[in-house]
């Protein structure tokens, strides 16, 4: 089953032994010299390993006439030239399903958050002002609102189902309808406008860029809440930002930027923001799958078994 694979970003410790026990390892991540690794062994390579940060176009691609795969560790593969695998005959794989739950209870986590004004509630104790002004404002219930979910992918299911066992009303946008127990609604202002929040979960790259525009920001309104566990790419965070200074947005809490690590400071400087690293999957048991799911799918498609999690090209 050895074959030669081109590493592009790590993997956790355990699936990289896997890996390394299966496979020829071509470490490009670390070497110095990446050209001479792609010179030396570009050739021979069967498959690419990586995370969707990584760029692959036509140029790394002329230079692997061998390649049949691509398994990506992380779900987005925005980095990706997906017409340009699909010309090759170049199969991609993610971790998706590695990820969804602890993505959805992020994004749970994150609307909780906010809606209860959770940062502001702790910030009201460390600061002393529970003793010198008394009792925190109320603030408003969550149970019973109704929750847009903009994506009904595999992580938009999974939010939908700890939406409902916390009491919210589900609706969803989605390109195509999909066979869930969940009001579809194919335009987005629409469900923007019927929503208390609006908790963003679709792929991104191109397809998607902006897709949460200022329209559909205004409709979610002055009471109205918008989570983004996406990409930062979906949302205009231009119109974001205006919208959270003038109020006619109530809040936002969001995992992900247009720009990262670097985040605009507009945004950190906003009190009805909620902010989070970039950490959806960002845990020790869920990076560990991921890592495993990446190997196990190339393990499966050097031995000739059904791909475990498979992106189809068109």
């Amino acid at each position: 089953m050895s074959a030669d694979v081109l590493m592009m970003a790590g993997l956790r410790p355990a699936a990289l032994a896997t890996l390394e026990q299966a496979c020829r390892v071509h470490r490009i991540d670390r070497a110095d010299d990446k050209a001479a690794i792609l010179r030396d062994h570009g050739a021979g390579c069967r498959a690419i390993v990586t995370n969707g940060h990584t760029p692959i176009d036509d140029a790394l691609l002329d230079q692997l006439p061998a390649l049949e795969i691509v398994c990506c560790s992380s779900a987005g593969y925005d980095a990706f030239d997906l017409d340009a695998l699909a010309r090759r005959g170049v199969r991609l794989t993610n971790a998706s399903p590695a990820l969804a739950q602890e993505v959805a209870d992020m994004a749970m986590l994150l609307a909780s958050a906010a809606w209860r004004n959770l940062v502001a509630g702790d910030e009201w104790v460390r600061s002393g002002d529970w003793a010198a002004k008394g009792e925190f404002p109320l603030q408003r219930g969550l149970r019973g609102r109704r929750l847009g979910i903009v994506g009904m992918g595999t992580i938009g299911q999974h939010v939908a189902d700890l939406a409902g066992l916390m009491g919210l009303q589900v609706s969803y946008w989605n390109r195509s309808a999909k066979p869930v127990d969940h009001a579809y609604q194919p335009d987005l202002i629409q469900l923007a406008t019927d929503s208390d929040i609006l908790i963003v979960i679709v792929a991104g790259g191109e397809g998607t860029r902006g897709l949460i525009s200022a329209p559909v920001i205004d409709a979610l309104g002055a009471q109205g809440l918008l989570v983004n566990v996406a990409r930062g790419s979906v949302v205009d965070e231009e119109a974001l930002i205006a919208a959270l200074q003038s109020g006619s947005l109530g809040s936002a809490a969001l995992d992900v930027f247009a720009s990262e690590p670097d985040v605009d400071a507009r945004l950190r400087a906003l009190p009805n923001v909620t902010l989070s690293p970039h950490q959806g999957s960002g845990t020790i048991e869920t990076r560990e799958a991921m890592s495993a799911l990446a190997v196990d799918n190339l393990i499966a498609h050097l031995e000739g078994r059904p791909l475990l999690s498979e992106i189809a090209l068109g």
